[in-house]
């Protein structure tokens, strides 16, 4: 299976999701900016539902900043991967730099998409949050603990692709819905022919899009 861009990913999920008995009452439809934004906005559009974002960071390894050891998400505590950490010889506190780096980036990236107004509220409500797709899962550990304590109903993990170890790892706090999860899984740009890298201005278009056509 191959993706011709997010968008398309977006389309073939939505039906998915449509379909799914684990999507229902007041559906929040959350993304993780950026690739998750064209994503959602068809998963929101199909579901009829609220679309807003969460943001979240990765902490890359000292010195390969793509090989993510942990992550952020709004104004949660990081998350590690600790048996990575003990394979790399790492601890929290090597990473300290790092996580202050990505809180800043995090904090600017809050303020760029979401301006003034307050992060969406969630208790209560079926959330259903998107990304391009899951490789160690990590991001969406940190994303999914920081949700869970403000109550929702049900919290949906919903990518297009996905490795079976970050299916594995995330099936235990939030219900997972995947339309391809390859033994062979390497990197989730592997699985589109278009994965170019979005910008803020990329994000911004889309939602601006979603507001005008979508469902508020």
């Amino acid at each position: 299976m191959l993706f011709a861009d997010r968008s398309e990913a977006g389309r073939a999920l939505a039906e998915k999701l449509a379909g799914s008995a684990a999507v229902a009452g007041d559906v929040l439809v959350l993304a993780l900016p950026r690739g998750g934004v064209p994503v959602a906005v068809p998963v929101a559009e199909r579901l009829g539902a609220e679309l807003d974002i969460v943001v979240a960071r990765k902490i890359g390894a000292p010195g390969h900043a793509e090989f993510g050891v942990g992550a952020l998400a709004e104004d949660g505590p990081p998350v590690f991967d600790t048996h990575v950490l003990r394979y790399l010889g790492l601890s929290s506190a090597d990473l300290a730099p790092t996580v202050a780096a990505e809180r800043a980036e995090l904090r600017r990236r809050v303020r760029r998409y979401r301006g003034d107004r307050p992060a969406p509220a969630v208790t209560g409500r079926c959330v259903v949050l998107v990304d391009d797709g899951l490789a160690t899962g990590v991001t969406a550990q940190a994303t999914v603990g920081w949700l869970a304590p403000r109550e929702p109903a049900r919290i949906v993990l919903a990518v297009p692709v996905c490795s079976e170890q970050a299916r594995d790892r995330l099936g235990g706090s939030a219900t997972v819905v995947y339309l391809h999860a390859p033994p062979d899984f390497a990197a989730v740009g592997q699985w589109y022919a278009d994965f170019t890298q979005l910008t803020d201005a990329d994000v911004d278009a889309a939602l601006e899009r979603h507001a005008r056509t979508g469902t508020p």
